[in-house]
């Protein structure tokens, strides 16, 4: 099929995104929108180097890995919330899935802050697990606050090298990414935006997308907005497996 427009609205109804698909309306999904089947490949586990601990979950392949996604939480997240079967309509599940089928690594850790010791973590983490696995690029998906820290990886030329793309899931811009080491290496982005976000407002994030397109054209970055989606719409809408194969693909 033709590939979708690089801004797109989405239809998001609560009733039917939350209350039809969730047992228990924002805490947890009906069980048959749920599969464990990757359960014995998942571990929670701390990685010591340079001084930083670092904690975190890791389902998949701890090496030789063809792709590694990173989820990085928001203010108040841990890394429990990127893989937490249940909430969010299961779609942390979804993304869990779909990563470890495709003989992948799936990482969610806890930061320290969204300053420079958090993309410390970020970037030891994603080192240790790269060079177990030469051939795989990594793909950072930021919730929130969590932008704070894909802005900042963006520029730094050696995350880069084997970045693949960046998912803002309701979260910040940055206007300095057009000069940024990701930008100049053409570093797919996805914008997934609620309209009705209190924290971060839909206009500023639509204008700062718009103004990636105007320096660059035909820069590989896509927008979805979920039409009355609030804050934490993204987390759950959001669809990974459309949204890798697009990064992957760029």
């Amino acid at each position: 099929g033709s590939a979708p427009p690089a801004y797109r609205i989405v239809d998001y109804r609560e009733m039917r995104d939350i209350n039809g698909r969730d047992a228990v309306p924002e805490r947890r999904v009906k069980d048959e929108y749920v599969s464990l089947s990757f359960a014995s490949q998942r571990a929670d586990l701390v990685l010591k180097t340079g001084g930083l601990s670092i904690a975190h979950v890791a389902a998949g392949r701890r090496s030789k890995a063809s792709l590694v996604v990173i989820y990085l939480h928001g203010q108040g997240g841990t890394r429990i919330q990127g893989v937490a079967d249940y909430t969010f309509g299961g779609n942390f599940n979804r993304v869990q899935n779909l990563v470890t089928a495709a003989g992948g690594l799936y990482l969610s850790l806890d930061l320290s802050d969204f300053e420079s010791r958090g993309a410390a973590e970020v970037k030891a983490l994603a080192d240790h697990y790269l060079q177990a696995s030469p051939g795989a690029r990594v793909f950072l998906a930021c919730g929130s606050m969590g932008g704070q820290l894909c802005w900042r990886l963006a520029r730094d030329g050696e995350v880069v090298r084997r970045m693949g793309g960046m998912m803002l899931l309701g979260s910040m811009w940055d206007d300095a990414f057009t000069g940024s080491a990701a930008f100049r290496a053409r570093v797919p982005v996805l914008f997934g935006h609620g309209s009705r976000d209190t924290v971060f407002p839909v206009e500023r994030q639509e204008a700062f997308f718009r103004s990636i397109l105007k320096t660059a054209p035909d820069y590989p970055a896509r927008f979805v907005r979920f039409e009355t989606g609030t804050h934490g719409t993204p987390i759950r809408m959001t669809d990974w497996r459309e949204t890798l194969n697009w990064m992957l693909n760029n």
